[in-house]
């Protein structure tokens, strides 16, 4: 099942690569981390307060309160909000990579082409892995890959027929779902690692392939800084344990488990490379369609201009004599 679902990511890949071609640099850098919040000095009022209220004391009056924590909830009051608008400009970012698809089917809600986008909450980071995995696309892939693991009776104790099916479905897909949970929802929650691809798009064409190919080891944190993407490989190799325990027999060894966590882990690979170029292929292929456009209305207002330069002129009315 794992081989049959890397022959089709790759072989899509091989086409995406054959089409991409060179085009712009880039340095793409850290992304500033979030900015402090300026602390509100608390007012010189205690003093005052203090000298009216030992006034009072003298003249027999009850000295005016202040209510407690008026000071604290305004100085913690622009903290809040800024927390809050961060929050939700990073909710903002969230949709509009919502709408992101290679060739209209393919999902890539785990994509970014803003290199300063906002880090994300634990909360946004589980909805994001819900949100793809709950997508249609997830669902077409295990389908496809069920039913080529289905024609070359991929684990034979599994069987043929509606059931042997529904078994190589559910294992494909229960492999993207727990994989990703772990790798990009629980750890990265855990070690403040942010799930997303970070698309270059600009520079050479080499440069972007080795970014996209480190991606799969190396990732973005919540601060801004960069370092080793220890989610994605730990919990490749942990959905790759997990499986052990649904699939057959002869495939629960550690051997097994570690080949195919780190085989998922090399998938990634071929999956950010795609990413990473569809734009350019879309460019290119809008580029031509707009020439070939272009050529076809050249050639019709050629033919025109012929046709109306074969036509005989007309002759003039003559005019009438005035009286």
């Amino acid at each position: 099942m794992r081989l049959s679902c890397r022959v089709i990511i790759v072989s899509f890949a091989v086409g995406m690569a054959a089409l991409a071609t060179p085009s712009l640099a880039l340095c793409q850098e850290s992304g500033p981390a979030p900015e402090a919040v300026a602390l509100q000095q608390l007012p010189d009022a205690p003093a005052a307060q203090m000298d009216v209220r030992a006034m009072a004391s003298e003249s027999g009056q009850q000295a005016p309160t202040t209510p407690q924590g008026s000071s604290s909830s305004q100085a913690g009051a622009p903290q809040t909000d800024t927390e809050k608008s961060a929050h939700e400009k990073a909710e903002e970012q969230l949709k509009q990579q919502e709408k992101q698809r290679v060739m209209g089917v393919m999902a890539t809600f785990n994509t970014t082409r803003d290199p300063n986008a906002l880090p994300l909450s634990s909360d946004q980071k589980f909805k994001l892995f819900f949100r793809s995995e709950t997508d249609p696309w997830p669902f077409m892939l295990s389908a496809v890959v069920a039913g080529i693991g289905q024609a070359d009776n991929s684990y034979p104790e599994w069987g043929q027929g509606v059931q042997g099916y529904a078994k190589r479905f559910g294992g494909a897909y229960t492999d993207a779902f727990i994989g990703n949970f772990f790798g990009n929802a629980v750890l990265t929650s855990l070690w403040h690692e942010d799930p997303r691809y970070f698309q270059k798009g600009k520079g050479s064409t080499i440069s972007r392939i080795l970014w996209a190919a480190s991606s799969t080891v190396w990732c973005k944190r919540d601060k801004g800084t960069w370092g080793p993407n220890y989610a994605n490989v730990v919990g490749n190799l942990i959905g790759s344990a997990i499986a052990r325990s649904y699939y057959p027999a002869s495939e629960r060894t550690v051997g097994n488990t570690i080949s195919d966590g780190l085989t998922v882990s090399a998938e990634g690979i071929v999956g950010s490379e795609v990413i990473e170029f569809w734009p350019d292929l879309v460019r290119h292929h809008k580029k031509k369609q707009a020439e070939k456009l272009a050529r076809e209305q050249a050639q019709r207002d050629a033919q025109d201009a012929a046709r109306q330069a074969a036509k005989p002129a007309t002759p003039a009315e003559p005019t009438k004599p005035q009286n």
